[in-house]
């Protein structure tokens, strides 16, 4: 009944987490059950209805043109992901095309290793372009259509400092100041931008700005800056421009160049739709058309490629790919599929009011996926020796186990060797056991994943009192899948037998912030850095099919969770991450 109610909010596409930041935890349970058990199919949002009306009445011939611009000036995180599986989605719903662009007006923050990055995230998560292009690719139009404007008498040279342009846009409630360049005459004008184009002048010397309004309430429409002087060596034009158009100027134009049908922004540019509009209009060309949505955020994590930079510099993390980090190439290398990401974005859905998401449903999404998917094996991560001692010391048997048991027909298996001697966690014994511990301690027995039921004898302490040892004996007739003992034992524990083993570092990642919103101004968010982010584990002990794990592959650990290999695993040294806990052990704190 409690999830029929709970339905209105968390049913079809409506974002989720929209009631109050500290009752995430108490609902979030409730909104995966509910998803799990409801299997109706999602409504539509508000951007899918917005395009479905506009096929419907024959907009731009019913045609879908869609753009992801993202600007190469760092790795994309998962907030970017949102973003890809937006525009790319719409597309292949409705029968259109996607264009990859670059906004490449920046030369002093760009450059080609983000471009190869963020090209190489978007083919990850599943998605093609129908065109690689640049906003350097229209910078010779860009230019065309500022000198457009400034014959119309709409745009002039400003020769204001920075801090004079701030001061003459005025404020919120008071209308901004001409000033004496704003009457300059289009001839003037004119000459004065080519030779800022020609480099003339130095950086900051002039600006090129539009003649907006400036008692307009939106402060975007106050003669906003179209073009600065940048001498910049960039990375496709090289040093043949040396004024640069600004984002508003750029972004608009490019998508009427490309004749892009539905260019969505995240709720941050509604005030700048205004003056995308005002330049369309004015310049009289494709009328591309701007919608928002809320854009992701992920508490537990920062998105500001400002702060992931700082991350990077300082030594916070490894590099842009350090799987605590949020962007994609982390989440990958740390075990994240590109399905799981795609249903992540699906489920948060697309809102038009911002929102919290909790990491839980993230980290619920690739567990999900990697049940199906992950093969399972055996690891022993803080090990302790298990001697078999009626078990013959010369007999190896070879036991067989399940690739995958939640798959009909397991996925096939592997054959997993048997000895006398195993290794198990050291977790899983105790000299004085409590009650109700199903595990190992003097007299108790459980059953050794795929083999036999054993019973602890007895254990050996080294000089400083830790145990070293654990004997047991085991019941032949006990073997898993023809198990004739008759006995019943509550407690199942892994193994890695001793002669068989590999050895391997295991790196256990875990959020990389310690609450809840790191990004809160009254601090600095790296006070808030999880100490226990990373825990490095150099004497882990794997079974042997292991030593032949294929990268990208994810496999569950038995009993630990699920764990992928490091790009930086060799034959000879062995290194696995963990994706995620097989429970979340956040819920609590």
């Amino acid at each position: 009944m409690i999830l029929r109610q709970f339905g209105v909010l968390f049913s079809g596409m409506i974002p989720i987490f929209l009631i109050p930041t500290t009752t995430h935890t108490h609902y979030f349970s409730i909104f995966v059950v509910y998803h799990l058990i409801m299997s109706e199919e999602r409504s539509l949002n508000f951007i899918e209805e917005i395009v479905e009306e506009d096929i419907a009445s024959g907009t731009n011939s019913g045609r879908v043109l869609t753009r992801f611009p993202p600007e190469p000036n760092g790795y994309l995180h998962i907030g970017h992901a949102k973003s890809i599986c937006l525009n790319f989605g719409l597309a292949l719903k409705y029968g259109g095309q996607t264009n990859l662009r670059f906004d490449d007006t920046n030369p002093v923050k760009e450059d080609v290793e983000y471009v190869d990055s963020i090209k190489e995230d978007v083919k990850w998560l599943g998605f093609d372009w129908a065109e690689e292009l640049y906003a350097s690719d229209y910078f010779h139009q860009l230019y065309d259509f500022a000198v457009a404007l400034i014959k119309k008498d709409l745009a002039y040279v400003d020769d204001s400092t920075a801090e004079e342009i701030a001061a003459q846009k005025g404020t919120p409630t008071e209308p901004g100041t001409p000033n004496p360049y704003r009457s300059r005459s289009v001839e003037e004008n004119l000459q004065l931008f080519a030779e800022m184009k020609a480099g003339k002048y130095p950086d900051g010397a002039k600006v090129l700005r539009a003649k907006g309004d400036l008692a307009s309430p939106n402060m975007h429409m106050r003669d906003p800056l179209m073009y600065r002087i940048k001498h910049a060596h960039h990375h496709r034009t090289g040093d043949q421009w040396c004024i640069y158009p600004m984002y508003d100027f750029a972004h608009g134009q490019s998508d009427a160049i490309e004749k892009i049908t539905h260019s969505i922004c995240t709720l941050e540019f509604v005030p700048h739709r205004e003056l995308y509009n005002w330049f369309i209009e004015k310049l009289d060309i494709f009328p591309s058309k701007q919608y928002e949505f809320a854009r992701l955020n992920l508490n537990y994590t920062v998105m500001s490629k400002r702060k992931l930079l700082q991350l990077v510099t300082e030594g916070h993390v490894e590099d842009w790919d350090d799987p605590r980090m949020p962007t994609i190439s982390g989440l990958r290398r740390r075990g994240y599929t590109p399905e799981s990401i795609r249903e992540f974005c699906d489920r948060i859905g697309v809102a038009k009011r911002e929102n919290m998401i909790d990491m839980g449903l993230l980290e619920f999404c690739i567990r999900e996926n990697l049940n199906k998917t992950a093969w399972r094996r055996m690891a022993v991560l803080d090990p302790i020796k298990l001697v078999i001692t009626n078990y013959p010391a010369s007999q190896t048997e070879t036991m067989f186990g399940e690739n995958n048991p939640e798959v009909e027909g397991g996925e096939g298996g592997r054959d997993i060797p048997f000895s006398n001697e195993l290794w198990i966690e050291r977790e899983d014994f105790m000299e004085e056991p409590p009650k109700k511990f199903f595990r190992l301690g003097v007299g108790l027995s459980v059953r050794l994943k795929s083999a036999y039921i054993v019973t602890c004898t007895g254990f050996e302490k080294d000089a400083n009192g830790n145990v070293t040892e654990v004997h047991c004996t085991y019941l032949p007739e006990s073997r898993s899948g023809s198990d004739k003992s008759g006995l019943s034992v509550k407690g199942t524990i892994h193994w890695v037998s001793v002669p068989h083993a590999k050895s391997a570092e295991v790196r256990l990642y875990d959020r990389l912030f310690q609450v809840e919103d790191p990004s809160n101004e009254d601090h600095d968010f790296k006070e808030y850095l999880n100490p226990n982010s990373l825990q490095i584990l150099p004497n882990a002990l794997i079974e042997n099919d292991l030593a032949s794990a294929i990268p990208g592959k994810g496999y569950q650990f038995i009993r630990k969770g699920y764990f992928t290999l490091d790009k930086h695993s060799t034959p000879e040294k062995l290194v696995f991450n963990r994706t995620v806990t097989l429970k979340d052990g956040w819920v609590k704190k």
